[in-house]
């Protein structure tokens, strides 16, 4: 005589799934001891708005304390207001971040966009707020 191996979730005598129910479950499952699943439960960046990560250094960070880049005519351009067409990548406003990026082709992959690009004008930029900064 053959025997059946009955799976969960399946009846002995069908080929099909079974409806699955549950019991129910008295208390609802509460685990302090378990890690924070997002930021805004860590609460470091709660509160300040949408979390970009710079293509730089590819930390997380609030999204008005990056600079967007975009690229025009193969040159990257500093997006200050936020407002210029196409896709952007966000760098800290640090010359150390816009060369690590360099250094890692990092432009190029995160805008999509095939070839070298200019830096030109993103450090003349970034000089240019670091002079006024120091003022």
């Amino acid at each position: 005589m053959q025997s059946r191996v009955v799976l969960p979730g399946r009846f002995a005598g069908s080929s099909g799934p079974a409806e699955l129910s549950r019991p129910a479950d008295p208390s609802p499952r509460v685990t302090p001891d378990r890690a924070p699943r997002s930021n805004a439960e860590r609460g470091s960046l709660r509160d300040s708005g949408p979390i970009r990560t710079c293509v730089g250094c590819r930390t997380r960070a609030a999204r008005s304390s990056l600079l967007r880049i975009v690229v025009i005519g193969g040159e990257l351009l500093p997006d200050v207001r936020r407002r210029m067409p196409g896709r952007g990548a966000h760098v800290h406003p640090d010359p150390a971040c816009v060369d690590l990026a360099e250094r890692r082709k990092a432009f190029p992959r995160a805008l999509r966009a095939a070839g070298p690009l200019g830096l030109k004008q993103v450090r003349a930029h970034l000089e240019q707020r670091t002079r006024n900064v120091c003022m």
